[in-house]
């Protein structure tokens, strides 16, 4: 599409090398990682960029202190972006990159951006960039990049909330997309026994997993053949298993821990429905890829999720916390086959005609030859 594409991370993998896809590894062998050349590394570059460019240097490191207004915790965490950001920036020009397009890492782009001249832009996923707006440097991006895209136009909504109209023409939706060649309709089981019932996502408060496993202690009590496999990890690994082991589920939920992307089309190939009870979302690509798989997805209203799901069409869209709702919006799937199978089609022509990967690249691409004027570019 007229755009060489260089992939930089400050982390590596969260996984082993040998535990990820075919695909993972390839993408993994052609990423910088800012943190893997260590301490010794990122002092060459500080050294060699106070050296080459002392003005530069010290506007970054200015800037990352002001940022923090007086709270050092705060600073704190900003000097070590700042860390990273000149190992970034010593990159970019390495590499004679002019446009960087950010995920998650968008306060190192921030402070780089004082540091040399670039176009930037930035996909805001949510929910999380909206907890707590002041802490992100929300406002400071908007004012600062050229571009924000949002996977949703909730996602707009809350930009426009933190923003002044003035910047609301830099913001767009740019909507996630999956490979359909890849992610076909799964086995369709009329009667299964148990009914799988599967959960893909970090394990985490926001997640609503709690709710999740007190809503399967109620099926089981109305003695019903279930069971759920929780794929995923993270800090509210512990209390969950505290809570099955104290409801006595154990034979009933099935904790997989982190998976690559192989091992979890496995797990979508023998489920009957995907439940997510959360709390907080942007818009999960668990969804996406279950819906394309025809898995029947009940999930809570909130955030973007209903500009996915249409309720009673593509999927059941229940309120969170309630895991009343939660139960019986289950049981219907579990009692009727054909609801399953029905919104199982509907979803997946839902996420063919809204979010498919080819596609929306080429909308990704169109905004930035639009946005920047800078076609056949390195980014």
């Amino acid at each position: 599409m007229g755009f060489e594409v260089r992939v930089i991370s400050i982390d590596g993998a969260d996984r082993q090398f040998e535990g990820l896809s075919a695909e993972e590894k390839e993408e993994q062998l052609t990423t910088f990682y800012i943190k893997s050349g260590g301490i010794s590394k990122a002092l060459i570059a500080h050294l060699r960029m106070q050296f080459m460019r002392p003005f530069s240097y010290l506007r970054g490191l200015v800037y990352s202190i002001r940022l923090a207004r007086w709270n050092v915790r705060a600073a704190i965490c900003n000097l070590l972006y700042f860390a990273e950001a000149v190992v970034f920036v010593e990159w970019l020009q390495r590499e004679n990159l002019v446009h960087v397009h950010m995920h998650f890492t968008s306060t190192v782009g921030l402070i780089a951006r004082r540091m040399t001249p670039m176009w930037t832009s930035v996909t805001i996923h949510g929910s999380g960039e909206f907890n707590d707006p002041t802490a992100f440097y929300l406002r400071e991006k908007i004012e600062t990049f050229d571009r924000l895209c949002t996977i949703s136009r909730y996602g707009i909504s809350q930009l426009m909330r933190l923003s002044e109209h003035s910047q609301w023409s830099k913001f767009c939706v740019c909507r996630l997309g999956v490979d359909f060649s890849v992610l076909a309709p799964r086995p369709f089981r009329h009667n299964p026994a148990p009914f799988e019932i599967i959960s893909v996502g970090r394990l985490a408060p926001e997640k609503g997993q709690h709710i999740l496993i007190a809503a399967l202690d109620l099926l089981l009590r109305q003695d019903r053949s279930v069971r759920l496999r929780l794929v995923g990890d993270g800090e509210d690994r512990r209390s969950l298993e505290q809570n099955v082991v104290k409801r006595r589920l154990d034979q009933h939920v099935i904790f997989e821990g982190r998976r690559n992307f192989d091992d979890v089309l496995g797990f979508y190939q023998q489920a009957d429905a995907l439940v997510l009870p959360s709390f907080a979302e942007g818009l999960p690509v668990v969804l996406l890829e279950a819906m394309a798989m025809e898995i029947p997805c009940v999930a809570t209203w909130i955030a973007g999720i209903p500009e996915l799901i249409r309720h009673e069409v593509d999927g059941l869209l229940v309120v969170p916390s309630n895991e009343e709702e939660l139960v019986k919006a289950i049981a219907r799937l579990m009692d009727d086959p054909e609801l399953r199978l029905r919104i199982g089609k509907s979803g997946r022509r839902r996420v063919i005609e809204h979010y498919n990967l080819t596609k929306n690249t080429e909308l990704l691409a169109e905004m930035f030859h639009d946005s920047f004027r800078l076609p056949n570019t390195r980014t």
